[in-house]
């Protein structure tokens, strides 16, 4: 009550606006709805159609409002789960309602639904809580669990073992885990941080592989449902072996005799050994231990069988026996030792040695041809023919040979080298014997060729095109360009710049020094700047630094960021008044919305539709004119005054629109023609006592509006007598500019009267021209007087 009067109270101070109580109407039906909550239980699993509650019942709402108020359910979420009967007021369930598909994981699942009443609009908030069921046995995961556990496990021993799961929550969810009676074993439970149950087997006696190798129980999860519902899992326990014997060897020391010039993998012995225990202490491992290094390289171990092979080139006169020890080991640990023995027996097999005496560890690629590279030396510790050797180089390389003295070679250049053709040369060296049997070896020298800076940086393309969308975040990345340097090091290291340009502003780009990335400082305006180009320099790091140049080339996407801008009527006006004589037929031109919209492409292509007219039927708007026509022939019974809000809608994503308001005037003759055509609104017809409260404030405020009107009308009438000429909207400068779409400035359309007549005649579809007062300084070869000036006094006179 307090809320009516404050309205009515401020309705009275603002001279009679109507506004207020409407608005307060609005608030009584928005404070009615979402005022009340239904709350509602049902079991799970229940039939299709299965009764939920009375709606009409719970709410008091008679049965025959409910078909005439159409009321209807709405579930949260894509599927709706209730149905309401209109003639009933019963809500039901569409499908049977599983819980747990529903609401998985969820202790309590409830559905929320809304209730939608119209005449008036009402909203009303229920709830149902679907119950849970005990409809999920416990599950494990795996039927059959086995265990490993040793015989020497002590009693109190814990065992973790694989949980149940129960779709079902709280009583009739998981409870209790029960085991197999056994002489063995128990059941301990336990509670995790989680909340969930876990189970744990407890070894009470000790275990004896010997008398019982293993054991089958039987583990029981049950819930708490009624009847109760349960899951069972076996349990396969293995009692593991404890290791109590050592491996033993068939021979304490193992004798070989073995050639200098055996191959590699030659079988040289196999030492066994035994081990009675099962399983993995059973299973003997053999490893070298107390054995040099030399003969773990020239001989190989298997772990696994106890063979040892050749693994390097045996020399009689390097060593002329090797002695190993062998240890093998079971699964527990335990282990056995023995000793290998190997005798070299003595043959003609010494090939070349090769000796580096120095070599330098890189060469520029512009050093001149018979530079020294590597001093080395080869010798043969053989005698006589076995011990005079040769040097060869393998290979087409730019690279030759030089004896010196006492078997000294030199490595030397004999070409130009070029490090980005080979960067690197593996030089291999063989020196042979002169032998009966021929011997010789190999020697590889890594020769690296430094770089020098010889090849500027190359761009990958000479015009780089890169877009960006209008209204960017500022350091926004659009690209990155890349230049290449086949030198190496720091003669590689190519670093970007932007080429200064004079006279030029400081470029909307920025490139990283680094990696050639390229950065929007600020945010572009597609209507300022659609696209621009900058040179970018690639420099290296060499000393004098090379460089390229390369065009980066952007280009500015337009972004739906300007809203169409209306020329006609003027968006400064509250309503452009329109006169349609009552004889207008259909068809009938009454004006022409003119919008211009400063993007582009679809993003300027204007729409234009009627949103709202005091009768919808009277009038259309052209999709794309904008023209505002009569959709009917205009009959007695339309009403006087007319206001039509016409949208203008571009076709950006997402689309922007403006509003024109006409008010339009039915009248029979151009003596009404300055009437003021007020705002009509449409009033709710309240219920109860409230109604006899708004008649009488609409009487009031009526009255008043039709005073306030007269007086206005007295004093438009004196003005538009006296004034010769009336000033039009004047237009944006990118009105005659835009290519949006909309009609130019020459296609809009006025209305023009000739003024101090009572018949005036009525002028259509003139051109509509910028119109300036008398007051403004005209442009060159321009009358002071207006255009409409002129013709309201040619009207005049042919009215005279």
């Amino acid at each position: 009550g307090w809320l009516f009067w404050r309205v009515m109270e401020r309705g009275r101070r603002s001279g009679g606006s109507k506004r207020q109580v409407i608005l307060f109407i609005l608030c009584v039906c928005v404070c009615q709805s979402g005022a009340e909550t239904l709350r509602y239980s049902l079991p799970e699993e229940m039939e299709r159609d299965s009764f939920v509650a009375n709606i009409a019942k719970d709410l008091g709402v008679p049965l025959s409002q409910l078909a005439a108020r159409k009321a209807r359910v709405v579930s949260e979420g894509n599927e709706q789960l209730f149905r309401l009967n209109q003639n009933t007021g019963v809500l039901t369930v569409k499908e049977s309602l599983d819980r747990e598909e529903i609401c998985p994981q969820s202790d309590t699942c409830t559905l929320v639904f809304k209730i939608f009443f119209e005449n008036p609009l009402q909203l009303i908030r229920g709830e149902v809580e679907v119950l849970d069921v005990n409809d999920n046995s416990p599950v494990f995961q795996e039927k059959e669990m086995v265990l490993k556990i040793p015989e020497t496990a002590s009693p109190g021993s814990r065992f973790p073992l694989e949980s149940a799961q129960d779709k079902d929550v709280g009583i009739n969810g998981l409870q209790n885990y029960s085991l197999g009676p056994n002489p063995h074993f128990s059941l301990a439970l336990g509670i995790g941080k989680d909340g969930v149950k876990y189970v744990e087997l407890v070894l009470q006696r000790q275990l004896d592989r010997e008398e019982q190798g293993e054991l089958n129980l039987l583990l029981t999860a049950t819930d708490g449902g009624s009847p109760p519902r349960s899951g069972t899992a076996r349990i396969r326990i293995v009692v593991v072996d404890a290791n109590d014997n050592i491996p033993v060897f068939e021979r304490e020391t193992y004798e070989v005799r073995l050639a200098e010039n055996s191959p590699l993998e030659q079988l040289v012995v196999t030492v066994s050994a035994t081990d009675p225990d099962e399983g993995s202490y059973g299973q003997v491992r053999y490893a070298f231990t107390q054995t040099s290094e030399r003969s773990r390289q020239l001989f190989q171990l298997n772990p696994t069988t106890g063979e040892i092979r050749v693994a390097g080139n045996l020399d009689f006169e390097e060593a002329k026996s090797h002695e190993m020890v062998v240890k093998a080991t079971d699964g527990g640990e335990l282990s056995a030792h023995c000793k290998v023995q190997v005798e070299v027996l003595d043959v003609n097999d010494n090939a070349p040695e090769i000796a580096l005496t120095s070599l330098s560890a890189s060469i520029p690629e512009d050093a001149p041809p018979r530079t020294v590279v590597a001093l080395f030396s080869v010798r043969d510790r053989d005698s006589g023919d076995n011990g005079r050797t040769e040097c060869s180089i393998d290979g087409d390389v730019p690279f030759s040979l030089s004896p010196t003295f006492d078997d000294y070679y030199e490595l030397r250049t004999n070409a130009a080298l070029d490090r980005e053709s080979t960067a690197e040369y593996n030089i291999t060296i063989t020196a042979t014997d002169w032998g009966t049997k021929r011997l010789s070896s190999r020697e590889s020298i890594f020769v690296q060729i430094s770089d020098v800076n010889d090849n500027p940086p190359e761009f990958t393309q000479e015009v780089y095109t890169m877009s960006v969308t209008e209204n960017n975040s500022p350091m926004l990345r659009i690209g990155s360009m890349k230049a290449t340097d086949a030198d190496a090091g720091k003669n590689a290291r190519v670093s970007y710049a932007l080429v200064q340009q004079e006279g030029k502003e400081q470029p909307e780009v920025s490139v990283n020094a680094e990696n050639g990335d390229v950065y929007i400082l600020r945010p572009l305006d597609y209507e300022k700047v659609r696209a621009f180009e900058v040179t970018v320099r690639a420099a290296d790091g060499g000393s004098p630094p090379l460089s390229a140049q390369a065009v980066l080339r952007v280009t500015v996407r337009d972004e739906n960021d300007n809203a169409p801008v209306l020329l006609h009527p003027s968006p400064d006006s509250s309503a452009a008044g329109e006169l349609v004589p009552r004889w207008a037929p259909s068809g009938y031109l009454v004006a022409k919305v003119v919008a211009v919209d400063a993007d582009a492409g679809q993003n300027a292509w204007l729409s234009y539709e009627l949103a709202k007219a005091t009768e919808p039927g009277l009038f259309r708007v052209g999709l794309q004119s904008g023209e505002v026509r009569t959709a009917r022939a205009v009959t007695e019974r339309d009403a006087a005054r007319q206001r039509l809000i016409v949208l203008v809608r571009d076709r950006g994503q997402p689309s922007r629109s403006a509003t024109a308001t006409l008010a339009v005037a039915l009248v029979d003759g151009f003596s009404e023609a300055h009437l003021r055509v007020s705002e009509e609104a449409p009033a709710a017809e309240p219920d109860g006592p409230l109604t006899l409260y708004l008649i009488a404030s609409l009487v009031c405020v009526s009255a008043l509006f039709l005073a306030t009107a007269v007086a206005a009308v007295v004093v438009k009438v004196r003005r538009a007598r006296r004034s010769e000429t009336e000033a039009l909207p004047t237009f944006p400068t990118t009105a005659t500019e835009s290519s949006a779409g909309s009609l130019p400035r020459s296609y809009v359309y006025d209305v023009c009267f000739a003024a101090g007549t009572v018949n005036s005649e009525f002028r259509f579809l003139r051109p509509l021209f910028p119109c300036f007062p008398a007051g403004l300084p005209p442009g060159p070869g321009e009358q002071r007087s207006s255009v409409c000036s002129q013709d309201a006094a040619n009207l005049g006179g042919e009215g005279g």
